[in-house]
């Protein structure tokens, strides 16, 4: 029985204390705060799991649509703490002119990968608009159409939805700011 702690024994510390009660259940990885985001916000919504791809042909492939149904979430940093996501079809990427003058700045810039991971909770590669660690504003290229895949906020997972659907409930602006890759 090595190993076995008796029920009794589990409540009490090596000490004899008791041991405390955790006051907040575990925080939730990325993909399930997007389910809960996708939830929350009545999104219908499919999950592909996949496992890691190395390339967005890839991502495309194994969650059976072509590239331009492969919506990326980029963060753009336009100076301080003012952050976006913008949402880029995978064949496409942004034009910096025309996402300057929509959001009427003269700076924009993707940040550093800790520094997206700070204000999305996510890594680069599962980012989404969805279950963000911060709310944050979205803006999303005019050609986010249809049904589109995103990030699903872990590597290897994907979410397929309705972009005016998830465009809505996330309330983005909607502009022509990329341009083909």
């Amino acid at each position: 029985m090595t190993g076995d702690i008796p029920a009794d024994a589990a409540a009490a510390a090596p000490d004899g204390l008791p041991v405390p009660e955790p006051t907040a259940p575990p925080a939730q990885d990325g993909a399930e705060r997007v389910l809960a985001a996708a939830s929350e916000l009545g999104l219908d919504v499919v999950v592909t799991r996949h496992g890691r791809v190395s390339s967005l042909a890839e991502a495309a492939a194994a969650r059976g649509v072509t590239p331009d149904r492969l919506v990326k979430t980029m963060v753009v940093r336009l100076g301080g703490d003012t952050h976006w996501l913008v949402l880029v079809p995978g064949d496409r990427v942004i034009a910096w002119p025309a996402l300057r003058r929509e959001l009427g700045v003269s700076r924009a810039a993707m940040p550093p990968a800790d520094e997206a991971l700070a204000v999305t909770g996510f890594e680069r590669g599962t980012i989404t608009p969805l279950g963000t660690s911060t709310r944050l504003p979205v803006l999303a290229d005019t050609r986010v159409s249809g049904v589109v895949s995103i990030g699903g906020g872990a590597h290897g997972v994907g979410i397929t939805v309705d972009a005016e659907a998830l465009l809505t409930a996330v309330d983005a602006v909607v502009a022509d700011v990329t341009r083909g890759a």
